[in-house]
């Protein structure tokens, strides 16, 4: 009601007219005597109803708990990454799937939701010895995840301790076979990273873990702080000698095939010449085959044109010019020099003539001797 009303004067809500606000003691009394009541008991002055009035509101409030509680623990939402692993005092039960599960409540069976979609990761770091009695420092992380709640749950004591131990074993077994060279290249890394993956997997499932290792990953290595810069500058060289080699690969490829095309070329020039030489051989006999046979029918006659011939081949490569001085009573202008151009040292030496001699001069006449020497044979 409102504290002031027109015409009423002033009205305080807690106290109307003569009632007085409730004793705090009553109160907690009141509430003491009622709790009693449902529990059996009941006050001094109330006797025997009140006992049979507490033990009748009993029983419907606990029905309704034990319903709550049933309705609150029984009844459980699996999501779609997860699976329920039931335990039945204490003692593995079944598996649930994703969905709406019922079970029995606490403390009859119990309910463990775990994730097996989510991937985990884990990291570590530590020195290794290498097949070469070398040092190594390597940072490497694991990726894994639940393959199987029950075994993630009860079959190892620690799984991501025992998986820790498990990778750190697997990585030093593979780099122990291993030279540090190798380990330090990159695909040196990723060999090693591939070989302990699969290791540590054979190692879970043989201790049924239910951990699948989706990626191990060797992230680094590197040679101790005390010797780093000594590898260093190996691998530098070792990349100065990569570098080179391909290089003279690039080098080797555009130089050998002109190699090979100049060989082939030469090869075909060759053949060509030994199939013109034996075919021009062969020839040269055929027609000498032919000049016998019209020799031994007609040897004169051969031999004379065989002469002619020869002379005709033999003068018209010659420079010289030949003239019958009586025979012509004109004063003709020939141009030696130009005439003699042709031939090494000749170019000022006029031919000699010897009189008498019928306008020959002496090489002619040395000519007309040798051609008579080769007639009478």
């Amino acid at each position: 009601m409102p504290w002031k009303e027109p015409g009423k004067g002033d009205k305080d809500p807690w106290n109307s007219g003569s009632q007085q606000p409730p004793d705090l003691d009553d109160v907690f009394k009141n509430v003491g005597s009622k709790v009693r009541s449902i529990f059996g008991g009941g006050s001094g002055g109330e006797g025997s109803g009140g006992s049979g009035s507490g033990s009748g509101g009993l029983i419907p409030l606990i029905i309704l708990l034990g319903a709550f509680w049933v309705a609150w623990d029984a009844v459980h939402i699996i999501d779609e990454a997860e699976r329920g692993v039931v335990l039945r005092f204490g003692e593995y039960s079944r598996t649930l799937p994703p969905g709406i599960n019922l079970t029995m409540p606490r403390p009859v069976e119990d309910l463990i939701k775990v994730n097996v979609s989510n991937v985990r990761s884990m990291e570590n770091r530590g020195q290794m010895l290498t097949q070469d009695e070398n040092i190594v420092d390597l940072n490497y992380s694991v990726q894994y995840r639940v393959s199987d709640a029950q075994q993630f749950l009860f079959r190892v004591r620690d799984p991501e301790e025992t998986l820790r131990e498990a990778a750190e074993s697997a990585l030093r077994e593979s780099v122990g076979t291993n030279r540090l060279d190798f380990i330090l290249s990159g695909a040196g890394r990723e060999v090693v990273g591939n070989e302990t993956g699969r290791v540590l997997q054979e190692t879970m499932d043989r201790y049924a873990s239910g951990i699948q290792v989706t990626k191990f990953n060797l992230e680094s290595s590197t040679a101790p702080q005390q010797v780093l810069a000594a590898f260093e500058d190996v691998n530098k060289a070792r990349e100065d000698r990569e570098r080179f080699i391909e290089e003279a690969q690039v080098h080797a490829n555009s130089v050998i095939p002109e190699a090979r095309g100049a060989a082939a070329r030469i090869l075909q020039e060759a053949e060509g010449y030994r199939d013109a030489t034996i075919a021009l051989a062969i020839g040269e006999a055929d027609r000498f085959d032919l000049l016998l046979e019209e020799y031994a029918k007609a040897p004169d006659v051969t031999r004379k044109r065989m002469y002619l011939q020869t002379m005709e081949s033999v003068l018209g490569r010659s420079s010289k010019v030949l003239l019958d001085v009586d025979a012509s009573g004109n004063v003709l202008y020939l141009p030696l020099s130009e005439l003699g151009a042709g031939q090494p040292g000749s170019a000022n030496m006029p031919p000699l003539v010897t009189p008498g001699a019928g306008g020959q001069t002496t090489t002619d006449r040395n000519s007309n001797r040798a051609a008579g020497r080769e007639g009478r044979r």
